[in-house]
């Protein structure tokens, strides 16, 4: 790195330590792209890249005052995104795993002779699902049953990516809503068919 671009990026860090939010959006500007290459070559996933650049850069503003000490910004960047990115792939594959061993878990006790009726859990899930609003019902679906990603349900409706994303999160929280404020009930059923 030349001296001349390093007292650039010092005197723009420096600005953005200082709460300077131009400073800010021009460092996000120069780094954003690079760091989503970065981080889509480690995870093999766009909508993962996108997750921890915004999640890396709220960091650094959130952290801003800091900025002031840091002598090579593009190393301590790429550093604490890498760190990030093997965290969320971790966690990924974490849960990843227990849906995995949940399925499998569900799916023995369904062929069980002795298990109770889950019936009434699957069906909760399925109300929940026809219960949300079409395009949000459409989203949902081309996602966790068909196994599409944001850009490809994007293209299929003609929805922008981040519409996807919104509509995916209001209706995963809308079908979790529903699903736990009426397991209360299904558990006493459950429970009393059991002992019957």
């Amino acid at each position: 790195m030349t001296t001349a671009i390093a007292d650039i990026n010092k005197n723009l860090l420096e600005k953005v330590s200082t709460g300077n939010e131009r400073a800010f959006r021009e460092l996000f500007r120069q780094y954003a792209d690079v760091l989503h290459n970065y981080i889509h070559h480690l995870t093999k996933s766009h909508e993962m890249a996108e997750e921890v650049v915004q999640d890396i850069f709220l960091q650094i503003w959130t952290c801003r005052e800091l900025l002031a000490n840091v002598r090579n910004f593009r190393n301590y960047l790429f550093v604490i995104s890498r760190n990030h990115a093997l965290n969320v792939l971790k966690k990924a594959l974490r849960e990843k795993k227990r849906q995995q061993e949940w399925e499998i878990s569900n799916t023995t006790q369904l062929h069980s002779e002795q298990a109770p009726d889950l019936e009434p859990h699957l069906s909760l899930i399925e109300e929940a699902i026809l219960q949300l609003p079409p395009q949000q019902q459409k989203v949902w679906v081309m996602s966790r049953r068909q196994g599409l990603k944001y850009r490809e349900i994007a293209e299929k409706t003609g929805l922008s990516r981040e519409t996807v994303k919104k509509y995916l999160q209001h209706a995963t929280h809308a079908i979790t809503q529903h699903v736990t404020s009426r397991m209360d009930l299904l558990l006493l059923s459950l429970l009393v068919a059991h002992r019957l």
